[in-house]
C-alpha cells in the first residue's frame, strides 16, 4: 500500500498539548501536514489555563523538521477560536484537516451533578466541536476539500457510571457528524468519529498501571490518519485502542406494524414487543434521517397490505 502522506495539507488539532492531541499533531507533521497545535493548557477540571504545552509540542515537530504554530485559545470561546482560524489562513492560507480533540471531566453521579457540571463539559465537548468546525466550514467548502475528525467516547456510545454530562456531549458530536457528512458531501468534505480507548491524563485515574500501558495514546493515532487522508471514509466512528480497530454503528430493527386509529392502543404495542425489538431482523445502518423515515413507511404499507 502507498505511503499516507499530507504534503501541502494544513491541519489544526485542538487539545493537542498532550495525550492523544499531542500524538495525533506529531503524526500528521511527521507525514508532511502544516499543523496548529491548540490547547488552553488547562487541568482536566476545565480550570486555569498555559500556553506552555502547546508550545513545547510546537518545539518536537520543529525538531522533527516540520512547521507549526501554538494556539492556547479555548475551544469553547467564539473569539478565540475565530482567532485560530484567522491566524492560520495568515500563515499558511488554507485549512484541509480539523482534528476536534479537545476535553475535560467533571464526573459525579446524576444525584450530585450540577448545572456547572454538565454546561462546562457541554461547553468544551460539544460547544468546542461546533465552533472550530464551523469556523472552518465555509473555507473547505470553498477549497473544495476538508478532512475533520470529531472525539466521541465510549461513555457517548454506551454509558458509564458518573458521566452523564460527558456522555451527553460526546453523543452529541456524532449527531454533529451525522449531519454534516451529508452537508459537506459536494465539497469533498468528509467528517468521521474517533472513540478512543487511551491512557491520557483523562483516563489514569480509572484504570489499572497494566492496562494504561497497553493503552498509550500512539496506539490510536494510526486510526486517525485514516480518518483524514485523501481517500477517508465519512460518517464513520472507528473505536480505537491498543493497536486494535473496530467500527461502531447505530442499528436499527426491522420493526413491526401494530395499526392507527382506535386499534392502536399501548396493549397493541405490548402485543408486538417481541416483534419490534427482535434483533435477528436488524437492518443495515441508515445514512441519512430519510432512510429512518422511509422503513417507518414501508412497515406501514406492508402491514396495510399495500407492500
Amino acid at each position: 500500500m502507498s505511503d499516507i502522506r499530507f504534503d501541502g495539507r494544513v491541519a489544526i488539532v485542538t487539545g493537542a498539548g498532550g495525550g492523544l492531541g499531542r500524538c495525533h499533531a506529531l503524526e500528521l507533521a511527521r507525514r508532511g501536514a502544516k499543523v496548529v497545535v491548540n490547547d488552553l493548557g488547562a487541568s482536566m477540571d476545565g480550570s486555569g489555563g498555559s500556553s506552555e504545552a502547546a508550545e513545547a509540542v510546537v518545539k518536537e515537530i520543529e525538531a522533527l523538521g516540520g512547521e507549526a504554530i501554538s494556539n492556547g485559545s479555548s475551544v469553547a470561546d467564539e473569539a478565540g477560536v475565530q482567532k485560530m482560524i484567522d491566524d492560520t489562513m495568515a500563515k499558511w492560507g488554507r485549512i484541509d484537516i480539523l482534528i476536534a480533540n479537545a476535553g475535560i471531566l467533571r464526573d459525579k453521579s446524576f444525584s450530585k451533578m450540577t448545572t456547572q457540571d454538565i454546561d462546562l463539559v457541554l461547553a468544551v465537548h460539544l460547544r468546542g466541536t461546533f465552533l472550530p468546525v464551523h469556523a472552518a466550514w465555509n473555507i473547505m467548502k470553498e477549497q473544495n476539500y476538508g478532512r475533520i475528525v470529531v472525539t466521541t467516547s465510549s461513555t457517548g456510545l454506551y454509558g458509564n457510571f458518573g458521566q452523564a454530562n460527558y456522555g451527553a456531549g460526546k453523543l452529541g458530536v456524532v449527531g454533529m457528524m451525522n449531519t454534516l457528512k451529508i452537508e459537506g458531501a459536494k465539497n469533498d468534505i468528509k467528517i468521521n468519529a474517533v472513540c478512543p480507548v487511551a491512557a491520557t491524563r483523562m483516563t489514569e485515574g480509572l484504570m489499572p498501571p497494566e492496562a494504561l500501558e497497553q493503552l498509550k495514546p500512539e496506539y490510536v493515532t494510526p486510526g486517525v490518519m485514516n480518518l483524514v487522508k485523501d481517500d477517508a471514509p465519512t460518517g464513520l466512528i472507528l473505536s480505537a485502542g491498543a493497536g486494535a480497530f473496530s467500527m461502531a454503528r447505530i442499528v436499527e430493527t426491522r420493526g413491526a406494524y401494530v395499526g392507527q386509529g382506535e386499534e392502536l392502543t399501548a396493549e397493541a404495542v405490548a402485543a408486538k414487543w417481541g416483534e419490534i425489538t427482535d434483533t435477528s431482523k436488524t437492518l443495515d445502518a441508515f445514512t441519512s434521517g430519510g432512510q429512518h423515515g422511509a422503513n417507518m413507511f414501508s412497515l406501514v404499507a406492508e402491514g396495510k397490505g399495500q407492500g
